[in-house]
């Protein structure tokens, strides 16, 4: 396992879409243990493979409470309640800064695991929002562009100013 370098905002990779992971094989299982390294060195609660440069549909996810770590190959949304909840978001590729963003309290989410057998889970609260988040991250959709202008702007210079 090997501690890897994360992209630092703004770098264009952030924004880039990941591709579909198709060979699920012991290079996906090392990978997805180099992510869980360094999400808990960073230290974060979830982390695509994106954030480090490896546009790759591949997530990882740990929250207070599980027994481990979770890993999501090509995860998609199945569903989105109507309901909406709003939760401080960050990125450890812009650490240091959090928001409060708006997002569905709870989803359905279809992926592989890692030795790419299909599975669909349903979260709700943080588990819903961790969800939302990296899947986001994974369409090339980083965290801020879920912001007002006014929120990113702002949020920006604070990163800048910190850096």
């Amino acid at each position: 396992m090997t501690l890897r370098p994360l992209l630092r905002f703004p770098d264009p990779r952030l924004r880039q879409p990941a591709a579909p992971v198709e060979r699920f094989d012991e290079a996906l299982a090392l990978l997805a243990q180099d992510l869980l390294e360094t999400m808990r060195a960073a230290p974060g609660i979830g982390l695509t493979a994106g954030h480090l440069g490896i546009p790759l549909r591949l997530v990882v996810l740990e929250l207070e409470g599980w027994e481990g770590p979770r890993f999501y190959a090509n995860p998609r949304l199945l569903w989105a309640s109507e309901m909406r909840i709003t939760h401080p978001e960050g990125s450890v590729c812009m650490p240091g800064v959090s928001e409060t963003v708006e997002r569905a309290a709870a989803v359905r989410v279809a992926y592989q695991q890692l030795d790419g057998t299909p599975a669909e889970e349903a979260s709700e609260g943080l588990h819903a929002i961790c969800h939302q988040h990296e899947i986001d991250q994974l369409d090339g959709i980083f965290w801020t562009q879920r912001l007002s202008r006014l929120k990113r702007d702002r949020l920006v210079r604070k990163f800048q100013k910190l850096g």
